[in-house]
């Protein structure tokens, strides 16, 4: 894809990865239209990125009148990429998790980026070369202990992403499902840090994550695309011998409850 002139609107940006991944786009001249619901967050990124006329808006997502404030601006201005970045995460087991709890993660993580999908689907359309990008986790293939709200919320946007680019084979706009492995960025609680410290869980910076981003979307026909290894061997190996899968993270199973049962 060549991305030179390009619009490209990122939710989630103040956060790590929507951070390095706007300092990314904007490094590689595109226009963005980005989006938080903090504003304060959004100037101060605004005023960091390379380049000019970038815009911002503070919105909730999960609301309807925020959607539709996002979609006037974005139609305003012309969009060409869809990055579907905003998440929430929870180390908790599931008999911890409140049902306030367990509707915000679906809603953010899931139900958000389908909806943009959806509404945004006729302006992208629009475009000569356009895509969407939903931002998953190697979570999303590997059912894992202490984030099953999240892991369920990933598999449905993996799920998703695949249905969603079948369904649109013969239309002019790419989908693609993007899967970091863990990220060292504040989106981690203080447990999930230390949890990830007594595993020995390999952890990337977020500008990695946003390096391996561009090169994806440069690519000539961008696919799915997992980080990480072993993390990617992992998901082919549970996809086809979950059993092996279930027994290596079954050691892990004492340190996990450890720490999201805190």
């Amino acid at each position: 894809m060549n991305l030179s002139g390009k619009t490209a609107l990122l939710t989630g940006a103040t956060g790590g990865i929507g951070c390095a991944i706007a300092q990314a786009l904007a490094g590689e001249g595109l226009s963005l239209i980005l989006t938080a619901r903090d504003s304060e967050k959004l100037a101060r990124l605004q005023q960091e990125l390379m380049g000019k006329g970038h815009l911002t808006l503070s919105v909730d997502l999960t609301q309807a009148t925020g959607r539709e404030a996002l979609l006037k601006l974005a139609a305003d201005q012309g969009v060409d990429l869809l990055i579907n970045n905003a998440g929430i995460n929870q180390l908790a087991l599931l008999e911890q998790v409140s049902d306030s709890d367990l509707a915000g993660i679906i809603e953010t993580n899931l139900m958000v980026p389908m909806m943009l999908c959806r509404d945004f689907l006729p302006l992208l359309e629009g475009r000569p070369e356009s895509a969407i990008i939903n931002i998953g986790s190697i979570l999303g293939s590997i059912g894992y202990a202490g984030s099953v709200t999240y892991c369920a919320t990933k598999f449905g946007l993996r799920g998703f992403s695949e249905a969603l680019r079948r369904e649109l084979a013969d239309r002019s706009v790419q989908v693609v499902y993007f899967a970091p492995r863990a990220t060292a960025t504040p989106f981690n609680s203080d447990k999930m840090v230390a949890m990830n410290e007594v595993l020995g869980t390999a952890v990337d910076s977020a500008e990695a994550v946003a390096k391996d981003f561009i090169k994806t979307l440069k690519q000539e026909k961008p696919h799915n695309r997992y980080l990480g290894w072993p993390e990617k061997f992992f998901v082919r190996v549970n996809g086809l011998l979950p059993k092996l899968v279930d027994k290596a993270l079954y050691k892990q199973l004492p340190i996990i409850r450890r720490f999201a049962g805190r």
